[in-house]
């Protein structure tokens, strides 16, 4: 089932349930997805929403931090509840071995041989890992592939 069909299906769930913290993230989600298509004009697929779901994980994530630096212990909290929830709905984490072979593999199908050809590289990865590994590690793999 696609991502964005369970968000919507759980946004009703916790509606139901009294689930304010899980209402409360599931819609900012459903919002920012929907913002984007809005922006776009287009239907976003699969990937793209899993983008979506790690950006906002991501700004949590930055949140929770400049929370902690300013002693905000309630906020941290509150926070890092809707990292558990979002954090749900991304299939599971790319193992490093798994992610070393696909970037060799997107090596090899790009011809690259040098750091400089890291874009091409990039552009060909990032689809086939969404939502599975995060962009720096992606590119602190490719990188350190690129410079041996």
């Amino acid at each position: 089932m696609e991502t964005k069909v369970q968000l919507e299906m759980a946004l009703k769930d916790a509606m139901k349930a009294g689930d304010d913290v899980r209402k409360r993230t599931v819609r900012m989600v459903l919002a920012a997805i929907r913002q984007v298509e809005i922006d776009r004009q287009v239907k976003l697929d699969e990937a793209a929403v899993l983008t979506i779901v790690q950006k906002e994980i991501k700004t949590r994530k930055e949140a929770v931090e400049e929370a902690r630096g300013a002693n905000r212990s309630d906020i941290v909290a509150a926070t890092e509840a809707e990292i558990v929830v979002l954090q749900a709905y991304l299939p599971e984490a790319m193992s490093a071995d798994e992610l070393k072979a696909l970037v060799e593999a997107a090596i090899a199908e790009a011809g690259a041989a040098n750091p400089a050809d890291m874009g091409k590289v990039m552009k060909l990865i990032m689809p086939r890992v969404a939502g599975r590994a995060q962009g720096d590690q992606v590119s602190s793999a490719v990188r350190e592939l690129l410079q041996k």
